[in-house]
């Protein structure tokens, strides 16, 4: 008795046709972050995105005015259009970016609100560390 075996394994056939290979459903992928985050979260993810060297550079662009396309943003820049699309797109899942279609451009923006609860943030912690050394220098003086 000779049984045939398909040439491609059943996790394989499975994957190409969407489904699981252990249940035979298709597989839902979960979002890469929620369109709601915490305010915290939120807070540190703008920091992560603006722990980059590129991604600072290309804020400092951004916050020439205007909208910019890619190639705007690319020209006199050493990385390709890819690696700033990707540097981008950080920044617009950070919410400090905005994309803009205009036709088939894309068109990139600078949203300064998540700028501004940076600020207000780092003026809160500031204020508490003023409060802490100045009970410090008390408590030392007394």
């Amino acid at each position: 008795m000779s049984r045939s075996t398909p040439k491609t394994p059943a996790h394989r056939r499975s994957a190409l046709r969407g489904k699981s290979p252990s249940r035979g459903r298709a597989v839902a992928r979960a979002p890469l972050r929620s369109s709601r985050q915490s305010g915290s979260a939120q807070t540190a993810s703008t920091f992560a995105a603006l722990g980059d060297r590129t991604r600072l550079s290309l804020l400092s662009r951004l916050s020439r005015g205007g909208p910019w396309s890619i190639s705007q943003l690319t020209h006199g820049s050493h990385l390709t259009r890819q690696a700033i699309t990707k540097h981008l797109r950080v920044l617009e899942q950070a919410r400090v970016v905005r994309c803009v279609r205009s036709g088939r451009r894309s068109l990139f923006e600078l949203d300064l609100e998540p700028v501004h609860h940076l600020r207000d943030y780092l003026d809160q912690i500031s204020a508490e560390w003023d409060q802490a050394l100045a009970r410090l220098r008390t408590f030392v003086e007394d």
